[in-house]
């Protein structure tokens, strides 16, 4: 996919002027329809969530059940299917070495995403965080392989202290996320924190850096609470494809209990069918 086709150039140049002031919410679809939707309901940009694609293929998150072949792919489904800003959720960047995470950023790229997020730590069982420096390197690494391809993609650098159980998360996300800053990194993101104390103090620690924060569930926070913390950017990771899994077990566990009325409020066929339709009528003119 070329870098100066002139959509492209402007769906990058507005997924950059999002993060400049204000905040937003980023969803995370996890097939072609669910970000047809997500566009349609008024979002300005959308992020992939790695658990969400691996749930709906019937494996675990991680690298080693979604090889990068199959991650790439993905993520090009939902670029060509959403119209809007992309975020790519690239995992740890499918290698260990800097070189490795280059080479595989180069190939995000050409998917056509407006952005990209790399993890510290590693992309499979058991998750170690990488020595610091090393992480480092892997963020200059990936920084220097999307400005050769001059193509304005925006980096995140996550720090995953929280969800590898550091015993000093937040102290360990904001030495880590300020070096990711320094590194290269246009947004930061520890996914886990979770209290208003320890989001307010990642957002003072980096800033003027945007800031990117989970929501996996209410725990007690508005938008409107996040937003007047300073949070730039809020996405939900895998929470959208958990609710639908929810309601299909509830279902699908009902009626092997003999019961259908797990399918009481659901969606009518005809409002879907007819939504879709629309859709793709609208993106064929």
């Amino acid at each position: 996919m070329s870098a100066d086709r002139p959509d492209l150039v402007e769906l990058r140049a507005a997924f950059r002027r999002l993060h400049d002031s204000g905040c937003f919410i980023i969803p995370n679809p996890w097939d072609a329809g669910t970000a047809r939707y997500l566009r349609h309901l008024g979002y300005q940009a959308l992020a992939t969530t790695s658990a969400g694609f691996a749930f709906s293929r019937g494996r675990p998150d991680g690298e080693e059940a979604v090889p990068l072949d199959m991650a790439l792919a993905h993520v090009g489904d939902i670029v060509a299917a959403a119209g809007l800003p992309v975020n790519a959720d690239f995992q740890a960047g499918y290698a260990d070495e800097p070189a490795g995470v280059a080479d595989n950023v180069r190939r995000c790229v050409e998917t056509g995403v407006a952005g990209l997020s790399i993890e510290d730590a590693s992309g499979n069982a058991g998750r170690p965080l990488h020595d610091l420096p090393r992480a480092v390197e892997r963020i200059q690494a990936a920084r220097s392989a999307i400005d050769a391809l001059r193509a304005g993609v925006l980096l995140t650098g996550r720090a995953e202290c929280y969800l590898v159980r550091h015993p000093e998360p937040l102290k360990e996300s904001i030495r880590r996320l300020q070096a990711y800053a320094q590194a290269g990194a246009d947004v930061l993101y520890a996914p886990g924190a979770r209290e208003r104390e320890d989001i307010e103090e990642i957002v003072a620690a980096v800033a003027p850096k945007p800031v990117n924060v989970l929501m996996g569930s209410s725990a007690g926070l508005r938008f409107s609470d996040l937003a007047e913390l300073g949070v730039r950017r809020v996405s939900v990771g895998s929470a959208l494809a958990r609710t639908a899994w929810t309601g299909f077990i509830r279902a699908a566990t009902a009626m092997a209990e003999g019961s259908f009325a797990g399918f009481d409020g659901s969606v009518p066929f005809a409002d879907l069918d007819d939504f879709f339709r629309g859709d793709l009528k609208t993106r064929s003119s």
